[in-house]
């Protein structure tokens, strides 16, 4: 009966990737396009751990200045460390696809989380969806950031043509993959994408997949997003199965949410404030902070452990 929380801070919308059912898509022009300066990513941070989230999730689109700029990568490094300096709480970080040496660096910085997801395990589908991107180097940087002691989550999108065999099939490779937290949302139609007609999809799609991931994986966290339907898709996916409300956005401050850009942000919904009361409606509450550091804690140490007995395999 305890739920986790999920604080998000979207702290730059620049992308280099084009994905057809994406806002910040690089080529459309009508996207809500900043950066968020070092000062502005930890103020909005604090802000949420002040508010009682157990995670901070850094997300970016995979903006070009990390690719074309060392200082970039820097940049990013050192707001981990910071963020979890002032927070003292879990980080996940979610840039999209970066070096093995970047993962590495994530890992001294303090974070405990890399956040990437594949959408679909159907390769023809991936490529319709994630245009001109490596199916194999998305997965393979999944992989390697476990094995560098990172928790994974990984996660599909349901709605974009999907088929049962395509979803089942997703179903094995998130086993394959060995990720700690796994998720699905619901696509939503985006203004200047090549996507923005098609209708999205029934919400029954959605929360009978989580009900199935929750049989799959009993153990692992599944993700109810407010990024999708806010506040008020919240009970339906939590008593479908998921146990972490992700997306929780403080509000007047210029963050953007991503599927729903600006759904119940500034009203205040997108808040622990917003969250808690529909929890004691559901006779849920808030986990304990300390709840959160053990449970990340003892999926951390099982890496470990697995990491030892290989190099004493190796050896």
């Amino acid at each position: 009966k305890k739920i986790f929380l999920y604080g998000f801070v979207y702290f730059s919308t620049f992308c280099r990737n084009d994905c057809a059912f994406c806002f910040y898509r690089r080529s459309n022009d009508r996207s809500y396009r900043y950066r968020k300066s070092a000062d502005e990513v930890i103020a909005a941070a604090e802000r949420l751990a002040e508010s009682g989230v157990h995670l901070i999730d850094l997300t970016s689109g995979e903006d070009p200045l990390m690719y074309q700029d060392d200082n970039y990568n820097v940049f990013l490094i050192d707001l981990i460390e910071e963020v979890k300096k002032q927070t003292g709480l879990s980080i996940m970080v979610s840039p999209g696809v970066v070096a093995d040496d970047v993962l590495q660096a994530f890992v001294s910085a303090g974070a405990d989380w890399y956040a990437c997801y594949q959408e679909t395990y159907n390769r023809k589908l991936f490529r319709n969806l994630r245009l001109h991107q490596d199916y194999d180097l998305r997965y393979i940087t999944k992989k390697q950031a476990i094995n560098k002691g990172l928790l994974v989550e990984e996660g599909i999108l349901c709605g974009v043509g999907d088929t049962i065999s395509d979803i089942a099939f997703s179903f094995e490779m998130m086993r394959e993959l060995g990720a700690h937290q796994v998720r699905v949302m619901s696509f939503v139609p985006q203004q200047g994408t090549p996507m923005e007609r098609k209708s999205t999809p029934s919400r029954l799609n959605e929360l009978k997949i989580i009900a199935v991931l929750r049989l799959l994986f009993p153990d692992k966290l599944i993700p109810a997003s407010l990024d999708v339907d806010g506040i008020n898709g919240l009970r339906s996916r939590i008593d479908a199965g998921a146990n972490v409300v992700t997306s929780i956005i403080p509000p007047s401050l210029g963050l953007a949410g991503v599927a729903q850009s600006k759904k119940d942000i500034d009203a205040g919904y997108r808040t622990v404030q917003g969250v808690l009361p529909e929890l004691d409606r559901m006779g849920l509450r808030a986990a304990g902070r300390e709840d959160y550091a053990a449970w990340v804690l003892a999926e951390r140490s099982k890496l470990r452990y697995r990491a030892g007995k290989i190099a004493g395999v190796c050896q």
